[in-house]
C-alpha cells in the first residue's frame, strides 16, 4: 500500500515536472527577456531545497497528497528547466543558419531545429529531475502522510529496524531500476539516433 502510494505520487509529480520544466526551459532558451527575468528567478528557486516548501504547501493545500505532490514537482522542475535551457542555448549555430537559409520562420526554427537538437540535454534534465523528485518525495513523506517515507518514520518510532532496512533497500532498488532499465535504455537510443553513441 505504501509503495503504491509513493509510486503514484512520484510518477505524477515527475510527469508534471517534466512538462513544466520543458516549457519553462524552452521559453527561457529562446527569449532573451525571459532568460533575464524568469531565468534569474529559476536560478534563485533552484538553490532552495524543495523540502523547505513543505510547511507552506501544508498550510495552503493541507497535509495530504497535494502538498507532497507540490514539493515533488518543485524538486523535479528546476533541473529539467535549466537543462532544457542549456540544450536550446547550445544548439550548433550552423544548424540555425542552415534552417534560416532554407526559409524557416521563428516557430519552425524552434520546433523543427532547436527542440530536436536539445533532446540529449533534455534527457539529462529528465534524469536529474527524477533524482531530485524522488529525494523530495521521500523527504516530504517523512513529514507528511502515507507512502514509504511515512512508513519508514513509523518503523523507526516503533524500533522496527528490519522494516527500516527493508524500506531503505526498496528505495535503492527503485532508483536502480529507473537508472538501468529506463534512463540508460532511453539514453542509448537517443545517442544512437543523434549519432553520439560511442
Amino acid at each position: 500500500m505504501a509503495l503504491t502510494e509513493s509510486a503514484q505520487r512520484i510518477f505524477l509529480g515527475f510527469a508534471l515536472a517534466l512538462i513544466i520544466g520543458a516549457i519553462l526551459g524552452i521559453l527561457i532558451g529562446v527569449s532573451k527577456l525571459a532568460d533575464e527575468t524568469l531565468g534569474t528567478l529559476v536560478i534563485a528557486l533552484q538553490s532552495v531545497p524543495s523540502i523547505v516548501w513543505l510547511p507552506l504547501a501544508m498550510v495552503m493545500l493541507g497535509g495530504g497528497t497535494a502538498s507532497i505532490l507540490f514539493v515533488v514537482v518543485l524538486g523535479g522542475t528546476w533541473p529539467m528547466t535549466m537543462n532544457m535551457r542549456m540544450g536550446i542555448k547550445n544548439v550548433p549555430p550552423i544548424l540555425i543558419r542552415a534552417a534560416k537559409t532554407m526559409g524557416y520562420n521563428r516557430s519552425e526554427l524552434i520546433w523543427k531545429v532547436m527542440i530536436p537538437a536539445s533532446i540529449p540535454s533534455a534527457l539529462t534534465g529528465a534524469r536529474l529531475a527524477w533524482a531530485f523528485a524522488w529525494r523530495a518525495l521521500m523527504a516530504a513523506e517523512l513529514i507528511g502522510r502515507g507512502g514509504l517515507g511515512r512508513t519508514l518514520m513509523d518503523a523507526r518510532d516503533f524500533f522496527n529496524m528490519e522494516l527500516v532496512i527493508a524500506i531503505m533497500i526498496i528505495i535503492s532498488v527503485i532508483g536502480l531500476i529507473m537508472e538501468y532499465l529506463v534512463f540508460r535504455k532511453i539514453e542509448q537510443r537517443v545517442l544512437s539516433r543523434w549519432g553520439l553513441a560511442k
